[in-house]
């Protein structure tokens, strides 16, 4: 039996007025920020078990949340993550009047298009199972703030989030004083996170860019172990309109004396990349080469990997993620922390092998192929370019065998929305066209045009709301009946997956 529908459980003029009273005062804020606060008041459609949650709520103590929304407000005043002046200039001058934080420990930086975020979650793991106190700053977060900034494998918890902010302020206001332009929210932030990590203190910080490598704000670690995700087309307005180009925004992370180690890339882009190496008398590990996928095969939750790293083979790993995307993410990481730990280079002979079994089985990477409800089961990727699209395409298609799968997709303005529509148009049955709060969407009438050309007209719905697009969505995979094996993915932005996210009553 499905659930009820939610205008079953509540009074339907009631809950509208409350869900527009707080979408229109989360647009008033920084898009980053603004992660609707709706959903756990207008939609309870969740059904089946799912894992635990991995993301954390809002604070439970009713002063904490005050001051937590306090310091958001003052963040969201600042420069939000797309509007950019390029230049280290301001976060230097905030890392000096610190005392220089970012070197108190030794960090890996990574930098890449996608899959930056999942692989620095298992390099956390594995370092962490060897008993390092770890460091994690990426971006952006899927539901909340404080998930960017993690101490020993968890998101830093409110109170200590505060307080960081409230150390630094001082010191962000004199830098700000001093400067043509203030701060921007990702460098307050990103000054938090060198500062937390060195007050707490971490044996090593691993560091996801925010864009790009160069001029990006977490650019002033020198880190001796430089990873680089597979490169494509992406913020093409900032950084490039060819893989080479972007490539020679990113090889900026690569520091003098470091370990490169490098992803499959484009070739034009791998060539940027060694001849940065070389610049700086950097060593590179290439997948493919000196290290990469032995085998890998469809596990129940996620598949069973035998990786060969920088000192050997590692077979029997059990990964709980899906797609080949995700398998060649954990060879970067596990070569990026066998390069760390100087194997392959400095000593010979590989790392424990139970332990990186033990380190790779607790992986969790919310909002990337995440199962989130069952009957029918809905999945949220935060796919947002066409590569990523593709890769979450893939992935899908071999974990999952749905008979019909039906899309819900919100996406950015700035983003290449026809070539992420394409990458979806095989595997869609059909497609639902939504936008998630934030300033920063597509308006949801000018997405369906382009998703019309893309599937026809008789395969696009339009619901401008995020809820009613899921409902639509959940309905027509229901239309099957309960054992079809029909089936939902939300995709196109981080922010529209943290929404959904929260609707389902993930928080």
């Amino acid at each position: 039996m499905s659930e009820p529908r939610p205008s079953d459980r509540h009074d339907a003029s009631e809950s509208d007025d409350t869900f527009a009273e707080i979408v229109d005062e989360a647009t008033q804020r920084d898009p980053d920020l603004a992660v609707i606060e709706a959903g756990s008041r207008t939609l309870r459609t969740a059904s089946g078990p799912v894992p635990d949650d991995e993301v954390p709520a809002r604070p439970a103590d009713p002063e904490v949340d005050k001051a937590l929304r306090a310091v958001e407000q003052e963040l969201a005043g600042r420069w939000g993550e797309t509007k950019l002046e390029p230049s280290v200039a301001r976060i230097a001058a905030l890392m000096d009047v610190l005392g220089e934080p970012q070197h108190a420990y030794p960090s890996i930086h990574i930098t890449g298009t996608n899959g930056k975020t999942s692989t620095a979650r298992m390099i956390e793991a594995l370092l962490g199972a060897f008993d390092l106190r770890t460091g994690r700053y990426t971006s952006p977060h899927v539901q909340s703030i404080t998930e960017r900034i993690s101490l020993d494998g968890s998101p830093m918890d409110p109170e200590r989030f505060i307080e960081t902010y409230q150390d630094i302020k001082p010191y962000v206001e004199m830098v700000d004083a001093q400067q043509p332009y203030r701060l921007s929210f990702f460098e307050v932030l990103t000054g938090m996170a060198y500062a937390a990590f060195a007050d707490a203190p971490v044996d090593v910080a691993v560091v996801e860019v925010g864009m790009g490598g160069s001029w990006d704000a977490t650019n002033v670690i020198d880190a001796s172990v430089a990873v680089v995700t597979p490169i494509s087309l992406d913020h093409t307005d900032r950084l490039g309109t060819t893989p080479a180009e972007i490539a020679g925004e990113k090889a900026g992370v690569i520091k003098q004396d470091a370990t490169v180690i490098l992803a499959q890339q484009p070739v034009d882009a791998a060539q940027v990349m060694l001849k940065k190496a070389v610049e700086v008398d950097a060593t590179v590990a290439r997948e493919g080469m000196e290290f990469g996928i032995v085998s890998r095969e469809i596990a129940v939750g996620g598949q069973l990997l035998t990786l060969r790293g920088l000192g050997g083979e590692y077979e029997e790993i059990f990964l709980p993620l899906y797609g080949a995307h995700q398998a060649h993410n954990a060879a970067v990481a596990l070569s990026a922390v066998e390069a760390f730990f100087g194997i392959g280079a400095e000593q010979p002979g590989s790392l424990d092998h139970d332990t990186i079994r033990r380190a790779f089985a607790s992986v969790r990477s919310p909002g990337r192929l995440e199962v989130v409800r069952s009957s029918p089961t809905v999945v949220l990727d935060a796919a947002h370019n066409p590569a990523g699209a593709r890769a979450t395409a893939d992935g899908l298609s071999e974990a999952f065998g749905f008979s019909r799968l039906i899309g819900v997709v919100g996406a950015s303005d700035d983003k290449d929305v026809r070539g992420l529509l394409e990458a979806f148009e095989p595997i869609f049955a059909e497609v639902v066209i939504t936008q998630n709060s934030t300033a920063r969407a597509m308006n949801a009438d000018a997405l369906a045009a382009i998703a019309v050309e893309v599937f026809g007209g008789d395969r696009v719905q339009v619901e401008p709301r995020l809820d009613d697009a899921l409902e639509a969505a959940i309905t027509l995979a229901e239309e099957e009946n309960e054992y079809a094996g029909a089936g939902v993915l939300v995709t196109g932005s981080v922010i529209t997956v943290g929404e959904a996210r929260l609707l389902l009553g993930r928080h």
